[in-house]
Formats: structure tokens, sequence, C-alpha cells
């Protein structure tokens, strides 16, 4: 690649990250600054209450002079001196916050129309590039996150959005930090709050879980009676060996029905007995 190319797309990236204040200033620029300095020294000691700024430990401030990146670095926390006049400063946040995506209308891969909404939260890890490189970089950070959302949701099926929340919020987090570094910005965590879909398909949905219950409580049922079935025929092949064998079943049947309290037992005759005694 040539050398000039690759300094310009160079220049292009850093978007003058690396401070410009080093740079000759024309006679315009040494004016005000010299007039800033005087004006702050026929004003002492009242100037000195508004040429200092205390950000609190999880702030930083980015210092611009003149519109040039003041040193190249943020300042702070503690006391922190400015020129008034010339200089203007931006105080940055570094504590985690959480970015509401509003609900997303999303057609899946199955192609069901659902709303999906999720919770981003994130920090800015890199103060210069948050002020530098994006502006409002909490809109900019919202609105990437809706478009990853909708995005990764369009190649699921409805049963994965269902099911498998986790590692949809896993998958748009990665894609979102890669989008959001550039920016000086990290992505913590993702988390998908609701899968809303209409009420018709919730309708259709359960009626189709309701009919597959009953399709295998049946089946369930089907599969216990060819069960019992089988184990009666080998009772009833062991029994067949003995007559006895049936007699003291007969006797344990009775005992169970007498223990139920029943008002009429049916005593079944042998007709075998009956035939001898008519015979005699």
């Amino acid at each position: 690649m040539n050398m000039s190319v690759y300094h310009d797309l160079h220049e292009f990236d850093s978007r003058n990250i690396i401070t410009s204040e080093r740079q000759e200033s024309n006679l315009s620029e040494q004016l005000l600054y010299i007039l800033s300095i005087l004006l702050m020294v026929v004003t002492f000691p009242i100037s000195m209450a508004y040429v200092w700024i205390c950000p609190k430990e999880y702030e930083r401030v980015v210092i611009f002079r003149l519109g040039r990146l003041r040193e190249d670095k943020t300042y702070g926390p503690g006391l922190v001196f400015y020129l008034p006049c010339i200089d203007d400063f931006l105080k940055i946040d570094l504590r985690t916050f959480s970015l509401d995506v509003p609900p997303q209308e999303i057609l899946t891969k199955d192609s069901v129309t659902i709303y999906c909404d999720a919770v981003v939260f994130h920090r800015i890890e890199k103060p210069l590039l948050a002020v530098i490189q994006v502006e409002r970089v909490g809109k900019a950070t919202q609105l990437l996150a809706q478009t990853t959302l909708r995005k990764v949701a369009g190649t699921k099926m409805l049963v994965e959005l269902l099911t498998d929340r986790e590692a949809i919020a896993n998958e748009v987090s990665v894609i979102l930090d890669e989008g959001t570094t550039p920016w000086g910005v990290k992505v913590e965590h993702v988390e998908i709050k609701d899968v809303r879909i209409p009420r018709d398909l919730q309708r259709a949905l359960a009626a189709e879980s309701e009919a597959i219950r009953m399709a295998k409580a049946k089946i369930v049922a089907a599969e216990g009676e060819l069960k019992a079935s089988l184990t009666l025929k080998e009772a009833s092949d062991i029994m067949s060996e003995n007559t006895m064998t049936v007699q003291l079943r007969y006797l344990q049947t009775l005992c169970a029905i007498a223990g139920e309290r029943n008002h009429t037992i049916i005593f079944p005759f042998p007709t075998d007995f009956l035939n001898n005694l008519f015979k005699n």
C-alpha cells in the first residue's frame, strides 16, 4: 500500500485523537490566550472561584482549548484548572448505565411477528473516544442496540426466542460490544426482558400444546394397558398349572372386599361340586 494512502487512512481512523494543542497557533489564538491570562490576573482573587472544577471519583473531564484537545488526556478526579473564556470542558461519567431498548417488531425466521425488548448495561471505558468519535454516545448505543436486536432475533425460530433467551442475549452483547468499541463504550451485559406474541398465535400454541399433551396421555395409558395385559397373561399361565392357586387368589380377593366393608358380596359356587352332589 502506498505510504501516503496509509497515512490518510490512519488519520481518518484516529479522527484527530492525538492533540493538536502543540501545533503552532495563529495570532488570534495567541491574543486570546494572553487576554485570558490577563483577565484572570486582573480579577484575582475573584477569578480563582471560576477557574477550578472538581470532578468526582467516577467522573473524568475532557478539556478543549480553543477547540483543540488539551494534552491528549482526561483530568480528574480532584481539582482541575482551566482558563476562562478559551477553555471548554465536558464531564464524562464512568459508571455503568442501564439502557432500555423499546419493544421491537421482529419477523422471526419461521415468519412469525413478535415484539421483543431488552436492557443493555454499558459504561464509558475511554472518555476521549466517547467525546470525539460519536455525538451523543448514549443515543447512538441505543439505536445500535435496537438494530442489533432486530438482526439477531430475525435469524432465530420462535421456539429459540422463547426457550433460549440467554444465548440470544449473549450473541447480541458480543455484536454490540464490537460495534461500540470504537466509541470507547464497553457493553457489559444484555438481558432480553420480554418476548410477546399476538393473542391469536397464543391461543393456537395453547391448543397445539394441549393436543400434544392429550396425545401423550393416551399413548401412556395404552402402554400401561399393554403392560398390564402381558402381566395378567403371565399370571394366568402360572395359575393354570395348579388349580389351588386360583382358589387361594380367590380367597385373597374376598379378604380385600371384606376390608372395604361392602354390604353385598357375590360368592360364586363351583358347578362341579353341584354335579357331584346331584349324582349321589
